[in-house]
């Protein structure tokens, strides 16, 4: 079952298509229709903002947090979120790809259909444009994308949503 609490009177606003595994969400936070949380995702919209756009995944494991009186953290539309990953007072717009146990830190942007690698530590107010894989600790600019990148990028919001609802029609999980 997930967990929806409340933070200064602050309720999140999930929209009802939403698959939460056993996700935790936090306060002031705004999802999407189609969007997927997976089993211990924890959303935190305690200190601030977060809003997460329609039909994205946030995979087992991930955190969600934003910073206070300085980033809010939004997350945009078809984006895939791997597991283990950190988000905090971020930006990553629509179709971007954040890889299992990246950490995308304060003030940062990973741009509409950008790539950060497995592990990689996308440092404050570092800027990952349209087009480029970044990876490392620090991250870095490291090739452009290729086709067969993007093919497999724009290939798993769908995949995780095919999935989502899976669990909903065999065990629930959707918001109540």
């Amino acid at each position: 079952m997930p967990t929806i609490l409340p933070f200064k009177g602050k309720l999140p606003i999930i929209d009802p298509s939403v698959f939460l595994a056993n996700a935790t969400v936090i306060g002031d936070v705004e999802i999407g229709a189609g969007t997927n949380l997976w089993f211990g995702v924890t959303i935190r919209g305690d200190v601030n903002a977060i809003r997460i756009g329609r039909n994205s995944n946030i995979q087992d494991g991930s955190v969600v947090h934003c910073t206070r009186e300085r980033f809010s953290t939004t997350i945009g539309d078809n984006v895939t979120v791997g597991h283990l990953a950190l988000l905090h007072g971020c930006v990553v717009e629509d179709g971007a790809f954040i890889g299992m146990k990246a950490c995308v830190m304060d003030g940062a942007v990973v741009e509409a259909g950008a790539m950060v690698a497995a592990g990689a530590l996308v440092t404050p107010g570092k800027r990952v444009k349209a087009g480029e894989l970044w990876g490392g600790s620090p991250a870095k600019f490291l090739r452009p994308l290729t086709e067969d990148d993007i093919r497999m990028q724009m290939s798993i919001a769908p995949h995780y949503a095919e999935m989502a609802k899976v669990y909903l029609e065999e065990v629930g999980g959707g918001v109540e």
